[in-house]
C-alpha cells in the first residue's frame, strides 16, 4: 500500500470537494472528515473490532506482552532518528541504547529490558516537522489509519518508508503480516479505553479529533505548548475589575431667603 498515493488522493479530494465552511477552524473539511470517520467506524465494528476482541480471548497476557515489546522495539528505531532530526542528541543516545539493549539481551525486543534505566520516548517525524516550525495544518482523518493532518500525514509516510519493517522485510507477505499483527494489538490495548469513552461523549467524532490535536500540540513541544495570547487577554479582560461610580455626594439644602 502506497501511502503517499493515498495521502495525495485524499488531500485532492477534501480540497476540491469540500466547499462548506467548518465551525471549528482547524477543521475546514469538517464535513470530508466525518464522512471517511463513519467509514473507518464502519469497518472497526464489523472486522477490527470481533478481531481485536477474539485475539485477546485466544492470546494469554505474556504473549500479549512480548508482541506489544517487540514493535515497541521496532518503533524505537524511528524514535531514534527523529530524536537526531531535532538535535535531541542526549535523548537520541538514550532511545538509540534501548534499541540495542532490547535486540540483543531482550531476545529482539520480546523484552523490554532497557526500561529499567532508559525512559522511553515518543517522537516521529510529523513531531519533527513541528519541530522545524511547519504548522499542522488541517486536521484530517485517514481511511483505517484514522486521525491525522496534512503534516502528520506526510510524517507517517515518511516514518513508514524509514521503518525497520518495511526496509528490513523483503516478502512483501510477510511484512503485511507484521503490519496486521501490529494493528490488532494496538486495537487490543484499546478496547478498556474505549468502554470509559462511550458513555462520556456527546460527539464521538468532535472528542477524538479535539484530543488529537491538543496531544499532538504537546508532543510536537515535549509537553510544554505555547500559550494563546488571544486567551490570556479574555482572562485578563474577565479578571479586570470594573470600576464602580462614584459616591453620589449628599443634595444640598436651599439657601435660606
Amino acid at each position: 500500500m502506497n501511502l503517499l498515493r493515498i495521502f495525495i488522493v485524499l488531500t485532492t479530494l477534501a480540497v476540491t470537494g469540500c466547499a462548506t465552511h467548518a465551525n471549528n477552524p482547524s477543521d475546514p473539511l469538517e464535513p470530508f472528515n466525518r464522512g471517511v470517520y463513519k467509514f473507518n467506524d464502519t469497518l472497526d465494528k464489523a472486522v477490527a473490532k470481533p478481531v481485536a476482541q477474539g485475539y485477546n480471548k485466544v492470546m494469554p497476557v505474556t504473549g500479549k506482552i512480548l508482541v506489544t515489546n517487540f514493535f515497541s522495539n521496532l518503533n524505537d528505531v524511528i524514535v531514534t532518528l527523529n530524536d537526531l532530526l531535532q538535535f535531541k542528541f542526549t535523548q537520541g543516545f538514550s532511545d538509540g541504547m534501548r534499541v540495542l539493549v532490547n535486540s540483543t539481551v531482550g531476545i529482539g525486543g520480546l523484552v523490554d529490558v532497557a526500561s529499567m534505566h532508559l525512559e522511553k520516548h515518543n517522537e516521529d517525524f510529523g513531531q519533527t516537522l513541528g519541530y522545524w516550525g511547519i504548522n499542522s495544518g488541517p486536521y484530517l482523518m485517514l481511511p483505517v489509519f484514522g486521525p491525522s493532518s496534512f503534516r502528520d500525514g506526510i510524517g507517517l509516510y515518511a516514518d513508514s518508508y524509514a521503518s525497520p519493517i518495511y526496509r528490513g522485510v523483503p516478502k512483501i507477505r510477510t511484512r503485511n503480516q507484521l503490519y496486521l499483527t501490529n494493528m490488532v494489538n494496538r486495537r487490543a490495548q484499546l478496547l478498556a479505553d474505549e468502554k470509559i469513552m462511550e458513555g462520556a461523549m456527546l460527539d464521538r467524532y468532535a472528542f477524538i479529533r479535539d484530543a488529537y490535536l491538543q496531544r499532538r500540540q504537546s508532543l510536537v513541544y515535549d509537553g510544554n505548548p505555547p500559550h494563546d495570547p488571544y486567551e490570556d487577554d479574555s482572562l485578563d479582560t474577565e479578571d479586570e475589575p470594573v470600576p464602580s461610580a462614584p459616591p453620589a455626594t449628599p443634595s444640598q439644602p436651599p439657601a435660606a431667603p
